[in-house]
């Protein structure tokens, strides 16, 4: 194994976590200056119908030039969530009995804005 396949390998601190099928993983890893950066990679189960399974990994590299940007606006994007939406979770995938119902007074979006209503009692 080469010397950079065996640096990506080494993890000098980690933390895991677990969400559903989704698993985060944070790293802190070396680079060959022996400087420190870090790497976030979502890895997501998918079961086949043959009940075996696969992973899919989506991976970001951080590096220290980066980490007050990306963590002011990370922390800005979750305020801006928890500030508009709250914690609660809402969504057919996490609530069974979640259904989502049209306001009377709320215009669907799908309807054609130049459709007229027409009583048959007009014609």
């Amino acid at each position: 194994m080469r010397d950079n396949d065996m640096a990506e390998k080494e993890e000098i601190y980690s933390k895991v976590l677990r969400a559903g099928r989704r698993t985060y993983f944070f790293d802190v890893r070396s680079t060959k200056a022996d400087d420190y950066y870090v790497t976030i990679t979502e890895s997501k189960k998918f079961t086949e119908e043959d009940g075996s399974f696969h992973f899919k990994k989506h991976k970001i590299y951080l590096y220290k030039e980066d980490f007050a940007a990306f963590s002011d606006i990370l922390n800005e994007m979750t305020q801006y969530v928890l500030e508009s939406k709250g914690e609660e979770v809402i969504s057919e995938r996490h609530q069974r009995d979640y259904k989502r119902e049209l306001l009377a007074d709320e215009e669907d979006p799908k309807m054609d804005k130049s459709f007229t209503d027409i009583d048959f009692d007009d014609i």
